[in-house]
């Protein structure tokens, strides 16, 4: 008769785990798909700023303006 109690006790520990793993691994799914979608979106985010980065160092340098040789006559205040 204690074989039997025994015998059980454990088939319902072994099941109990076997559900209650099944629900953790159900009520997960969608936070994991959610983390998913948002590691997708930051990898896209990184690429386009990458590209944008490329773009910008591979501009070419504006050509350099020649000196100006403009002179510039001092004003008097209070005269």
């Amino acid at each position: 008769m204690d074989i039997v109690i025994i015998g059980w006790v454990w088939l319902g520990v072994i099941i109990g785990a076997i559900v209650g793993f099944v629900l953790c691994s159900l009520m997960s799914q969608s936070k994991i798909s959610e983390l998913e979608a948002e590691i997708t979106h930051h990898m896209f985010v990184r690429d386009s700023l990458k590209e944008e980065i490329f773009k910008l160092d591979n501009q070419a340098k504006p050509q350099p303006r020649k000196r100006r040789n403009i002179k510039v006559n001092k004003i008097k205040v209070g005269d």
